[in-house]
Formats: C-alpha cells, structure tokens, sequence
C-alpha cells in the first residue's frame, strides 16, 4: 500500500494514478490529520514537505510519537534541497523533486517497500554507498558537502575559491562516481553517508 499525502488535489490524483499504473494499492489524503486519522495498512507514505496545519516534518515527528512505523517518501519543490535534508534528519527514507519522473517515483517506492520489509536490505544499500562515496577526492566531498547544505554552484565555487564552471566539472564527477540517476539520490547518499555539513577548516 502506497499512501499519498498532499494538500493539492491537481497533484494528488496524478500521483495516485501514476502509483497505480504501476501496479501499486494507494490511498489518498488531503492533509496530514487525514491521514492519521485513517486505518492505514502497511506499506509506505508520499508526502508532500510543505501543507497547511501539519506540514510532512511534523507528520513524520508525530508518526514516530505514534509509533506507525512506516517508510516515508518527502515530495519537496524544485532544488529545495535543505528542506530535503531536514526532513530526511526527521526521519524520512527518501525525497523526490516535484514534478518527479515517473521512473524516479517508482524506484524511491520501490526502494521504500523493500524497507518495510527487509532491514537486511538497507544495510547492504549504506555499505554499497560508503563503497561509491570511497571514491572521491578531498576536493569532490567538500563540493558535496555544500551541495547538501543547498548551495548554488557560484556559492560553492566562492566557498572554495575555485570558478563556477570547475564546481560544474566537479558535480559532473560526483554524478558518474556515486553512481546517482539524480541530485535527490545524490543527497540521499550523502546524508545516508553522515555528509551533512562543510569541511572543517
């Protein structure tokens, strides 16, 4: 069961019926107290980071004070990735940008699902990550660093004392390194990693 929470209708029933072309069972919210208040099986939530009332960190802060233990997926905007980071510390599995490639969507499930139901399988994931981060220069995980903080490439670039366009070249290098089909999964690894702040000195 994939349960989807989101306060824009337009965007719920989307997300909803691309879940179940997929061939998942979904259910769907409107807001966070909806969802709470529902009888909800097994399985893993999508929510949206940013409602009205109870936004997706505090639904994520009151699930654990419930104790529903559940996978939870955060939507966020375009490139809001400290908002992603803080809702990943809260407690949530994955993030996906808004509008999410279907591709992307369904892995991020997938990848939640198989949470759900196997501890095994994260701890064979975060020893495939340490393995895929190992590869980076000094220089290429101080750019990852403030790319988790949020920063845009000129401000990477200004923090480092290097130009924009080699900042450019770096996260092209952390990209095929890591491995990662997207910035979100690029920063799920890096926190997953304990990578949540600048270099020291």
């Amino acid at each position: 069961m994939v349960h989807i929470v989101d306060d824009d209708e337009a965007l719920r029933d989307s997300t909803q019926a691309l879940v179940a072309r997929a061939g998942f069972r979904t259910a769907t919210y409107a807001s966070a107290s909806d969802f709470l208040s529902g009888k909800l099986e097994a399985g893993c939530a999508l929510v949206d980071v940013r409602m009205p009332e109870m936004d997706g960190i505090a639904l994520m802060h009151e699930m654990t004070s419930r104790r529903i233990e559940m996978p939870v997926i955060v939507m966020t905007g375009f490139a809001d990735v400290p908002l992603a980071v803080k809702a990943m510390k809260a407690g949530a599995n994955d993030f996906v940008e808004k509008p999410c490639p279907r591709e992307e969507l369904i892995a991020a499930i997938k990848r939640a699902l198989s949470r759900a139901r196997s501890s095994q399988a994260e701890d064979v994931e975060k020893k495939e990550i340490q393995t895929r981060l190992a590869r980076l220069t000094q220089r290429e995980r101080d750019v990852l660093q403030l790319i988790v903080l949020g920063d845009a490439n000129k401000v990477i670039a200004h923090k480092l004392g290097i130009s924009p366009r080699t900042v450019e070249i770096h996260r092209g290098r952390l990209m095929e390194k890591t491995e990662a089909g997207s910035l979100a999964e690029l920063v799920r690894m890096a926190i997953s990693a304990g990578i949540e702040g600048p270099a020291s000195g």
